[in-house]
């Protein structure tokens, strides 16, 4: 529950107000709100480079109770500008925590707010959609707090995935390895290269901006285009890159924001989705197969339905059985495929870890 009584306001762009508890960092934040389901994994959640730009609403009772250690992680910092939950615990009963999530959300200057109906607030979230929202546990004057968000830029057209890449190359896994991938870095997890270089792979991986031909330098058996943040169609930069790395016949795999710039690099657009889809279990058909698969997602943009019908080089793999969203394509006589969810996610499921056992298959079926 609260460590403090100091009062906290969540403002909504539709003039919406909520009233609560100041957690983390006192301060002022903004961004896009959106929610996530899942009773577990919130450490991971945090630090999801795809979460960057963007206010989160934790819809469990309890987000904390377990604590924070220095594993559970996709990456270095946190990811998230705000967070929204009914109960930020303190106190947590995990021997492996090595400190409070009050603590960490401090250091790593985190605004929070506590003490919210975050079951009535997702419910208005689902109803009119994603929007810009502001947090505030040192200002309480509500039309400032308007203003002041008023300011915030949409989500649409921000090209946000070079603010969480790498800014320099790095490798992992064993350089001696027989398969030697490409990672195309717009806001990669952790456990995606963890997932690679589990079954072989040495990787590269490099800055969201890089060229083609820097990738092709490294003389890879195939190539990787990460998750991320922000609105695809303002990558015309990473869009160009995959155009490029499809022609070479080499497999290319991508996941989440990789997934849409699959899609653009074959004429096919994105949009903004309502309130997108974030959370741990979302059942997804498996259309080569027959199969369905329970996933861990987190995307506000999605490949567009309609377009995708006249699409002459593009076929869909698997579909979301909650509104038969694209989740998943292949481009038709290359080595290329895509799915807009997360097969790596931890603490799980593990149900499309299967994706990268038929990466490197593909890979290892042309060397």
């Amino acid at each position: 529950m609260a460590h403090s009584q100091q009062p906290a306001l969540l403002v909504l762009a539709d003039g919406t107000v909520c009233k609560g508890f100041a957690f983390g960092k006192i301060g002022t934040t903004t961004g896009e709100i959106c929610f996530n389901t899942g009773m577990t994994g919130y450490q991971e959640v945090f630090t999801d480079p795809s979460y960057y730009g963007q206010v989160l609403i934790m819809n469990n009772v309890h987000i904390g109770n377990y604590g924070v250690n220095g594993a559970d992680k996709e990456s270095e910092t946190v990811k998230i500008k705000g967070l929204i939950a009914r109960n930020l615990e303190e106190k947590f009963s995990r021997y492996q925590a090595v400190e409070s999530l009050n603590d960490y959300l401090v250091k790593q200057n985190v605004v929070a707010i506590e003490g919210v109906d975050t079951r009535a607030l997702v419910e208005h979230v689902r109803t009119k959609g994603a929007m810009n929202c502001i947090i505030s546990s040192d200002n309480s004057d509500v039309e400032f707090l308007k203003k002041q968000l008023a300011e915030v830029p949409s989500m649409d057209g921000l090209e946000l995935a070079s603010l969480v890449s790498t800014e320099k190359e790095y490798e992992l896994g064993d350089p001696n390895a027989a398969i030697k991938v490409s990672v195309l870095d717009c806001g990669v997890k952790y456990n995606i290269l963890e997932c690679l270089v589990r079954r072989g792979v040495h990787v590269r991986v490099h800055p969201a901006k890089t060229s083609a031909a820097r990738l092709k330098e490294f003389n890879p058996d195939g190539y990787f285009i990460s998750n991320g943040p922000g609105d695809p169609a303002a990558m015309g930069y990473a869009v160009e890159t995959v155009k490029e790395i499809i022609q070479e016949d080499k497999p290319v795999f991508g996941i989440c924001l990789g997934h849409q710039l699959l899609a653009l690099a074959n004429g096919v657009s994105t949009f903004k989705m309502h309130h997108g889809h974030r959370g741990v279990n979302h059942p997804v058909k498996n259309l080569v197969t027959g199969k369905c698969e329970i996933t861990t997602q987190n995307h506000g943009f999605g490949v567009d339905p309609e377009a995708i019908k006249n699409s002459a080089h593009l076929e869909i793999t698997h579909i979301n059985l909650n509104d038969n969203s694209i989740e998943g394509i292949k481009v038709k006589g290359k080595p290329a495929f895509s799915v807009q969810y997360h097969p790596e996610s931890t603490p799980g499921p593990h149900d499309s870890r299967y994706l990268f056992d038929d990466f490197v298959k593909m890979i290892e079926d042309r060397l």
